[in-house]
């Protein structure tokens, strides 16, 4: 039998690793911003087009590099940050594989200019599929000059997985605040298509905080300091008022590297307890310096994950940290760690009488007299008994009398119980009307401010209030959208919105399309939008948190957005502005909803496939109660 296992050749190898280290164009830009920090650069300039897509340019002013240098950092495994297997557990550097720059030049066009300071000229090199074009002498300043060009120009069905440009511009975004943040000594300048998104000076960490995310979260952030042998903390979190609905700014650096870890992100979770609104997430930008012989960071091909020796101990120092920032600020209760767990009981003085407790009964009190006969006896009472405003009183011999009289309202009694529990106190009946499928609704309520109850001939029929208004808004924005008729209803007041950068960019793509649901926006420029008009049934209440939502959704559905552009955004914009679950509806709301939600094509399920209508049929209910 001839022997079948064979050596891959250096360039498959390149596209492999590609494969896992260059997944988007976000990947590439970390991967050169993390070498120009490790050259001591101290001015970074990120150039893109297209979203990366055609033009990636990374320029710094670091320590440059010599010809041969050059020419050996685009080789596999090549690299000047380990010499030996004990410096993987000592790495104080961003790069130490060395499988960037050959994994990069794997799948693009590239060009590098660098030089040294010992130099007199510096050298370019041009690489195309791991293949060397060329390699001269060029006059350049002292740093690297890194071009990529036309990424996955080789690899076209790997291109096709690339999301929009709005996704993949957000990406690199994110890269660059995750460098960006625990570097506030390095300038940084970022610019997509010719216009300016990033601008940011050296400074402090604060400065850099409110540099990237807007001077609103000046007065909005909380410092937070602890120095422990095990880790030392330091950062910022967000007032709990000014936390959002969404994960996306939460920012854990362990020595200066950007990791995610859902294990710490609970400690602080933790922290805000009680703090914050069911639907709001902590917002938290927080740096850990850790020996960095106690921590693993060579168990994932990002470097995002880290594994710690003592992650139980960092987790209570953090909770503690974020806990005792706050309760400083007077946001929550302080934590005294020199106090015992136990109960501080004061002494009984030795010279005070125990005295039994005691209840004194009020045979008076009758519970079914009139307001007027109420007060007479509270009055005569109160004369008769003064100590009746401190002690208990409970009318046992009058309700022994009056059993009789209970039993006989029992039936009222529960029938007023049931009409409270189902209508929140609003009344239940309603004029009898029939809906577009002739269905008669005798009466209508809402339980728990959730559920609409409705009768429908002999069957009882219960409506997701929120389902079914996401439905009915979903159906009236695809129908605009494909007529072209766009419904929308000018607001007073414009409202002036600032957003991060990140969403600000990925607006800006959505921009046409948003305004095609009804929206009346003008961009403002430098993160600012001014709302002059929503779609007809968007209300006013809080457009700030639509908008917020709705790019939220675009970002958790990107898949969809790029397969189904226009149902997808109609199904954002509709989930963002639909009737939330709690909300009381009055019985003409209702009316309305249950009219409308049976005028859509789809009335039993939403646009996901969930179920909107329940229908109980009086077969089915008698069979509930054994009949």
């Amino acid at each position: 039998m001839p022997d079948i296992i064979k050596l891959l050749s250096d360039k498959i190898a390149n596209q492999i690793a590609a494969g896992e280290v260059i997944q988007r164009p976000a990947s590439a830009i970390k991967e050169l911003l993390e070498n120009a920090i490790d050259a001591g650069a101290t001015k970074i300039d990120v150039v893109i087009k297209d979203a990366g897509r055609t033009l990636i340019q990374v320029i710094d002013n670091g320590c440059g590099m010599t010809e041969t240098d050059a020419r050996l950092s685009f080789e596999r495994h090549a690299t000047s940050k380990i010499t030996s297997a004990d410096d993987l557990f000592n790495i104080k550097t961003k790069g130490f594989r060395g499988e960037a720059l050959a994994s990069i030049a794997a799948i693009a066009q590239v060009e590098l200019k660098t030089r040294n300071h010992d130099a007199d000229l510096g050298t370019s090199i041009k690489i195309e599929g791991s293949k060397v074009i060329s390699q001269t002498h060029v006059s350049c300043p002292v740093g690297s000059n890194f071009s990529i060009k036309n990424l996955y120009f080789n690899v076209p069905a790997r291109r096709n997985f690339l999301k929009s440009n709005a996704i993949e511009t957000k990406h690199i975004i994110d890269e660059i605040e995750r460098v960006a943040l625990p570097h506030p000594e390095v300038h940084f300048t970022f610019h997509h298509n010719g216009n300016e998104v990033f601008n940011l000076p050296s400074g402090n960490i604060r400065q850099r905080v409110i540099g990237v995310f807007g001077k609103k979260y000046n007065e909005r952030l909380v410092p937070v300091e602890e120095e422990t042998t095990i880790v030392n903390v330091t950062g910022y979190v967000l007032k709990p008022e000014f936390c959002k609905r969404s994960r996306g700014e939460q920012f854990f650096f362990v020595n200066k590297r950007f990791i995610k870890n859902n294990y710490l992100n609970h400690a602080v979770t933790r922290a805000y307890n009680e703090l914050l609104k069911k639907e709001q997430f902590p917002t938290y930008f927080l740096f850990l310096e850790v020996d960095p012989a106690k921590i693993d960071i060579n168990i994932h091909p990002t470097k995002t994950e880290v594994k710690f020796e003592d992650e139980k101990h960092m987790y209570a120092i953090i909770n503690s940290a974020v806990h005792n920032s706050l309760g400083k600020f007077n946001i929550a209760p302080s934590i005294d760690f020199n106090q015992e767990n136990a109960f501080n009981v004061p002494p009984i003085p030795k010279n005070k009488e125990i005295l039994e407790p005691t209840i004194n009964v009020n045979t008076n009190f009758n519970p079914f007299k009139t307001d007027n006969e109420k007060s007479v006896s509270s009055n005569h009472s109160s004369a008769n008994n003064p100590s009746r405003n401190y002690k208990i009183d409970l009318s046992q011999s009058q309700v022994e009398a009056n059993l009789d009289l209970l039993s006989k309202t029992a039936w009222d009694s529960e029938q007023i119980q049931m009409s409270a529990n189902f209508t929140d106190n609003e009344p239940l009946e309603r004029n009898s009307q029939k809906d577009n499928q002739g269905y008669e609704n005798s009466k209508t309520s809402q339980l728990h401010g959730k559920y609409i109850l409705t009768q429908v001939s002999r069957s009882l029929i219960l409506i997701d209030q929120h389902r079914a208004h996401r439905q009915i808004l979903m159906e009236r924005f695809v129908k605009m959208m494909a007529m072209d008729e766009v419904l929308s209803q000018k607001i007073l007041f414009p409202r002036t919105i600032e957003m991060e950068t990140s969403d600000y960019a990925l607006m800006l793509e959505l921009l046409p399309e948003i305004k095609a649901l009804g929206f009346d926006i003008e961009n403002m420029g430098k993160n600012v939008f001014s709302v002059n008009g929503l779609p007809v049934g968007v209300k006013e209440e809080n457009v700030k948190g639509i908008l917020e939502d709705f790019i939220e959704q675009c970002k958790n559905n990107s898949d969809d957005l790029k397969t189904n552009h226009k149902a997808q955004l109609a199904w954002n914009l509709a989930k963002s502005s639909g009737i939330k679950s709690g909300k009381k509806l009055t019985i003409e709301e209702m009316s309305t909803l249950i009219d409308e939600l049976f005028a859509c094509e789809s009335s039993q399920y939403d646009y996901k496939g969930n179920k909107i209508v329940v229908t109980m049929s009086e077969d089915e209910i008698d069979e509930k109660f054994g009949k």
